[in-house]
């Protein structure tokens, strides 16, 4: 197989754009039918750098269609497959997808980019929706050869190559810019995925400057992480031979057979040491949709309240966010229960800041629901965590009992919160000023809900306000619709502690609330999601 590399030119100054885009005709037009493999660069519409919103569209107008007809011409000439990238009308926007052209000029398949960077999702011209739901790697074969698709951004998220290993592919193709980074760092981050997919990688780039080291590098990596082709800065096409089916199989370990690398790895692999990942994580908490139902301590019309069983209820069934409840134990661990003292929710006396985790161990947390949940212990922060993280937004009720808050415990919330990976699917309700102020020095990064405090029932936005809090927590009835309006007015998320009944909550989602914690999760929720 035949593969050709096309990496025109590419400059900031917007007004070369038709300079640029009939470089990319001309190669085209030189294009032959030896060739059986063409590749052209990421945005072949947008052949400069767009300042803004209106020059990529203005470009988007005058070289879309032009690149997509060339394409399907180039490649029917040619009896080649060609991979181009440029943009994908969706509705009124536009995504960024990759093109495959069969040997007859058709469409045989089209990859959206899977990481679009956060400048694109910023963009108001970009879909990008699509980028936040679970998928499986696009895989276009032609002729037998499977193709799979990595574009710019892509190629930073080392997690998704095994992924694309799982898929079998023989080539994957990366129409990329990748415009900061040097050629060594292009080719190390090529050889990484050849060689962790044992597939060919033919990736086309633009060339930023012909004496520069950064940019460009468009190349052929071999499945044994060998650079065939290495352009660098040099504008043109260049060409190089590749056997797409040949693989790289070496010992799986000293003295066993051969295997793929990623074979080797599989079954070695330890998931529970890695970030979280796959079809269960949800949108982060900055990302997920409102209005929202916040399963409050769970589950409690079903299961034991502050239970592993409450909180996997409500995951199970569907809740945004569980809210739980945080003290700490004689001995500095923490713990989930609502109140400090035993006596409601299980078989024990006393409070549970005066017991260690040991003795807390040994009291049954199941009484409260009868036998169906006999023997059930008191479950820690760390648990819950190790459980569900990312699977749920967490609302992180923060109990204080001393006059300031442990830095010690403080530090070990936090400390966890990190080593699960869950800074984006966790916030902390606090009450007091002085823990706010605590939890947002030690940890800025992580949102903080202000509670209700009885010296300030009305105060609550104000207090939000001041302290520069992301959030409110609205306690009936300290609240009305002129509280909601100018905590929204700031930027201000609002809550509402509580609402079990359907009228109850439809009222509050038309007062503005974003999020309902409720006692009743099964029944709120189908309020809640009808109004998306």
């Amino acid at each position: 197989m035949k593969v050709c590399l096309i990496q025109p030119p590419y400059y900031t100054d917007h007004s070369r754009s038709q300079e640029c885009f009939d470089c990319q005709i001309q190669m085209l037009d030189r294009c032959d039918e030896s060739l059986d493999l063409i590749v052209l660069p990421e945005s072949a519409d947008i052949p400069c750098l767009a300042h803004n919103v209106e020059e990529r569209l203005e470009s988007i107008e005058r070289f879309n269609k032009a690149i997509l007809d060339k394409s399907s011409e180039t490649a029917r000439r040619c009896s080649a497959h060609l991979f181009v990238n440029a943009r994908y009308k969706y509705g009124e926007k536009y995504i960024n997808a990759t093109y495959a052209f069969d040997r007859n000029g058709d469409v045989a398949g089209i990859y959206y980019k899977q990481h679009p960077t956060p400048g694109e999702v910023k963009n108001p011209d970009q879909e990008t929706g699509y980028a936040f739901e679970h998928s499986v790697p696009t895989v276009v074969e032609l002729d037998g050869i499977r193709y799979a698709f990595l574009t710019c951004y892509d190629f930073y998220f080392y997690e998704a190559f095994p992924t694309l290993a799982r898929v079998q592919p023989d080539i994957i193709i990366g129409c990329s810019h990748q415009r900061s980074d040097t050629h060594r760092a292009l080719e190390i981050i090529s050889q990484f995925l050849a060689y962790n997919t044992n597939a060919y990688v033919v990736r086309a780039s633009v060339s930023m400057d012909e004496s520069s080291d950064i940019g460009g590098a468009s190349m052929v990596v071999a499945p044994t992480g060998e650079t065939l082709l290495n352009m660098k800065s040099r504008i043109g096409m260049e060409t190089v031979d590749i056997d797409p089916m040949k693989k790289y199989y070496k010992p799986a370990g000293f003295g066993n057979p051969p295997a793929a690398h990623y074979e080797y790895i599989e079954k070695g692999r330890r998931p529970w040491k890695y970030r979280p990942a796959g079809s269960a994580i949800v949108l982060p908490e900055s990302a997920a949709p409102y209005p929202r139902v916040c399963a409050h301590r769970g589950f409690p019309a079903v299961c034991p309240e502050n239970s592993m069983a409450g909180y996997g209820a409500a995951i199970g069934m569907g809740a945004d966010e569980i809210e739980l409840d945080l003290w700490e134990t004689a001995d500095g661990e923490i713990v989930s229960i609502h109140d400090q003292s035993l006596e409601r929710v299980s078989n024990g006396t006393g409070l549970v800041t005066d017991l260690t985790l040991a003795k807390l161990r040994e009291l049954d947390f199941g009484v409260s629901h009868g036998g169906w949940f006999k023997g059930m212990k008191l479950p820690t922060f760390e648990e819950i965590l190790k459980k569900f993280a990312c699977h749920v937004i967490m609302n992180v009720h923060v109990k204080p009992y001393r006059d300031r808050y442990s830095d010690e415990a403080m530090k070990k919330i936090v400390g966890l919160v990190r080593k699960y990976d869950s800074e984006k699917y966790v916030y902390f309700m606090l009450e007091r000023d002085e823990d706010i102020r605590q939890f947002k020095a030690w940890a800025p990064d992580i949102p903080v809900c202000v509670g209700h405090d009885n010296a300030r029932k009305w105060e609550i936005v104000e207090r939000a306000i001041e302290l520069g809090c992301e959030k409110v927590q609205f306690y009936k009835p300290y609240f009305n619709k002129e509280m909601v309006d100018k905590a929204h007015a700031h930027g201000i998320v609002c809550n509402v502690f509580w609402s079990d009944t359907p009228d109850e909550a439809e009222e509050l989602l038309d007062m503005g609330m974003d999020t309902i914690l409720t006692n009743n999760f099964g029944i709120v929720y189908q309020v809640v999601k009808s109004r998306r």
